[in-house]
């Protein structure tokens, strides 16, 4: 199958961050699967409207309509980790949003992406306690993928998603190397050539640290994002509050992206 147009709505994860294009910017995996897709079948138009710490009432609201007038085939629809770290977390508001965006899309004709949320836990220990949430959101999307008939790529299901390794220093967000396996794991899913399970592969056993080691970290993270983050939602205040998608018209993938 060849794909004309890739539009992606969502959120940081979808941006890019934090992966750097080295231009100011961020790459991430869906600038990767749309190369992937590109060197595939020869070219592809791509769009990304996603904009960082919208939540998934905010993404349907805002960017899905965009979206349909761009009139992809291909799509990425992925939600929902901005509602899990909200006191007024609703799954069944959360779920109602990410299926009628996933259905709209397919009913226009698009193949939908998308995929299951890691389990937080291992890159944060202090977000234990969300560890249901992203249970009960992982199986809405599941649900709602198999209703829609949208792509599953059931990253949740593999340890190897939360491996720290793979995470950036604010642990909300995947490094270059973990964009790099979800942009595969996408191209795998969507059956193209050359692609297989290879990221699911766990890394390496890692060097353990000393108990000081692990404390200095832990205090730095704390000061460097958590501190931050708090005082923003404190004021209301959002990190995507003024900006725009990075890729608001489809424009042909080069190989320089």
């Amino acid at each position: 199958m060849t794909f004309r147009r890739y539009v992606a709505i969502g959120d940081s994860t979808t941006e890019g961050m934090d992966d750097p294009d080295g231009r100011g910017g961020y790459r991430g995996w869906a600038d990767r699967f749309a190369q992937h897709v590109a060197a595939a079948q020869g070219g592809l138009e791509y769009a990304n409207l996603a904009i960082r710490g919208r939540t998934t009432a905010r993404i349907r609201a805002e960017q899905l309509q965009a979206a349909l007038d761009l009139r992809p085939d291909l799509s990425t629809v992925v939600a929902g980790m901005n509602d899990i770290l909200r006191t007024s977390f609703d799954v069944a508001a959360v779920a109602g949003d990410l299926a009628a965006m996933q259905a709209a899309l397919v009913g226009q004709g698009a193949t939908v992406l998308t995929f299951t949320l890691p389990d937080p836990a291992p890159v944060m220990p202090i977000a234990k306690p969300l560890r249901g949430r992203v249970l009960a959101l992982n199986t809405a999307i599941r649900e709602a993928s198999a209703a829609s008939g949208a792509l599953l790529l059931d990253l949740g299901a593999h340890p190897v998603a939360s491996d720290p390794r793979l995470w950036s220093d604010d642990r909300l967000h995947a490094n270059a190397a973990g964009h790099e396996r979800i942009g595969a794991a996408l191209a795998y899913t969507l059956g193209l050539p050359g692609f297989d399970d290879s990221w699911t592969a766990p890394l390496p056993e890692p060097a353990r640290r000393r108990r000081h080691q692990a404390v200095a970290a832990e205090l730095a993270w704390v000061r460097r994002h958590l501190v931050p983050w708090v005082g923003r939602h404190l004021l209301g205040r959002s990190s995507g509050d003024g900006r725009v998608c990075k890729r608001p018209e489809p424009l042909p993938v080069t190989a320089a992206e």
